[in-house]
């Protein structure tokens, strides 16, 4: 099940929502479990038990980590990190690897397809970094399990974040706020996210499959750029619209969880694209991996060192792919690159230059996340530089922009924060009229007529793809 269905929508929302606020405080996070898991068990039910299974074994691991023996801590830590990624490796990894061995060593080991869990990089992520952050006193050990239960299943961010931190929602799951105010908050927030993946995503999706499923050679260097920039908007609303959503489904259920996209389309850099982007992930890996490695603090060797291992483990965590793994290591290079020298001349450089740059290189990047295999991605590159004897456009290109062209205006409007500044300025010029019923009413029926059109698109359309529901 995704945010983005009818079924969703109409059927599972409202009626968590009607049992949420009926039953009594010391019920709702009850409540809430049981919702969490049937979402998770809605489309594969068997890996709901995957899932309790590594709650409990977590919940134990973080008893024994906020033990006073310090040799005895730092053994259940080892444990339980071995015991986590040993399920993301056998679940996400098993086949990719064995495929590899066999190709690489000419041998022949054949192992059953293994599915995929929904959100298992996620929720280990987030198990991993509960254990972790009782050991380290930076979160307290949670003794009930049913609610550690609800910060690893928490149907909001189960499937594809925000990375929620332990720490982060400690006390919220045993006292959090909810008013009228914060619950239309997080409608609008919902609402919001809700557009960017219908209105603006999916119809960026059907332009990019379009051009990525094209032979190579029959792909013109304008359709291919078309296509590069098409996909590059629709992960952006794909996945960012999934975390406003999320951010807004907390609200609703008195939860604040921080933000995990920034506008990372107006950055000037590749460092600051990765502040601003996936802001939860990279910070995850930050804190966890590149810190604990010696971040900074270390010879630039040894901090070129960090970086390749973090880069190399955020792009295999995207994926069991060598183009996954290529592009992690790619944007490790880039930031290696800018923090040897190349962000002192970016700095002298002009704004528009710097983000001409940063566009470049991110969307260079977008060809290896979206392409099948590296021979396809180096094919695709090669076309949008003209390298090849492919003709500058054609009749495709001419026929995405006479009929899709007003959508990629307009997600370019929306991917910079051109919309937020002008309503910051309206704010200050006419406050008393902002404050006023009449624009609160203005705002109501703007989101209900928003949500008419999404609801007409998703009738109306078949495709919904989520491109980080299997991460």
């Amino acid at each position: 099940m995704i945010f983005s269905s009818l079924v969703f929508l109409f059927l599972f929302l409202p009626i968590v929502l009607i049992f949420y606020y009926l039953v009594n405080k010391k019920l709702k996070n009850i409540v809430l479990l049981i919702a969490s898991l049937l979402f998770y068990a809605w489309g594969e039910p068997k890996y709901v038990f995957l899932m309790l299974g590594s709650i409990f074994f977590n919940y134990i691991f973080g008893i024994k980590v906020a033990s006073n023996n310090q040799k005895e801590k730092k053994t259940w830590l080892i444990i339980s990190i071995i015991f986590n990624i040993s399920g993301l490796v056998i679940f996400k990894y098993s086949n990719f690897l064995v495929d590899n061995a066999n190709n690489l060593l000419n041998i022949n080991i054949n192992i059953p397809t293994i599915a995929l869990p929904l959100g298992i990089s996620f929720f280990t992520f987030q198990t991993m970094s509960y254990v972790i952050d009782v050991y380290k006193k930076d979160g307290r050990v949670q003794k009930n399990i049913f609610d550690l239960a609800l910060y690893i299943s928490l149907f909001p961010q189960l499937v594809a974040g925000p990375i929620v931190r332990y720490q982060t929602v400690d006390e919220q799951i045993s006292k959090r706020s909810h008013s009228c105010e914060k619950f239309a908050e997080g409608v609008n927030r919902f609402v919001c996210g809700l557009a960017k993946k219908v209105i603006l995503s999916n119809q960026l999706g059907l332009i990019a499959d379009g051009v990525f499923s094209t032979n190579i050679a029959s792909l013109s260097i304008s359709e291919a750029w078309v296509g590069i920039i098409c996909y590059s908007l629709q992960i952006y609303f794909d996945f960012g619209g999934y975390s406003d959503m999320a951010i807004g489904l907390g609200k609703m259920f008195g939860f604040d969880f921080l933000e995990n996209f920034n506008y990372p389309y107006i950055s000037q850099s590749v460092s600051e694209f990765w502040r601003r982007w996936h802001i939860s992930l990279s910070s995850w890996f930050k804190d966890y991996v590149y810190i604990p490695l010696g971040g900074n603090r270390v010879s630039p060797i040894k901090q070129y060192r960090n970086l390749f291992v973090v880069w190399s483990l955020t792009g295999i965590w995207h994926g069991a792919n060598w183009t996954f793994l290529t592009w992690g290591i790619y944007y490790g290079i880039l930031i290696g690159i800018e923090k040897a020298f190349l962000d002192k001349l970016l700095k002298k450089a002009p704004r528009i230059f710097r983000h001409i740059y940063l566009l470049l290189l991110v969307m260079i990047g977008w060809v290896f996340f979206r392409s099948e295999n590296i021979v396809q991605a180096s094919q695709f590159i090669k076309v949008l530089f003209g390298i090849g004897s492919n003709s500058i456009y054609n009749y495709s290109f001419v026929s995405y922009i006479n009929e899709s062209g007003y959508i990629i205006i307009l997600a370019i409007i929306f991917a910079t924060p051109i919309i937020p500044k002008l309503k910051s300025i309206l704010k200050l010029k006419i406050k008393k009229l902002v404050e006023s019923d009449f624009i609160y009413g203005l705002h109501s029926t703007f989101l209900v007529s928003l949500m008419f059109i999404i609801v007409v698109m998703l009738i109306n359309s078949t495709y919904n793809p989520f491109l980080y529901f299997r991460f």
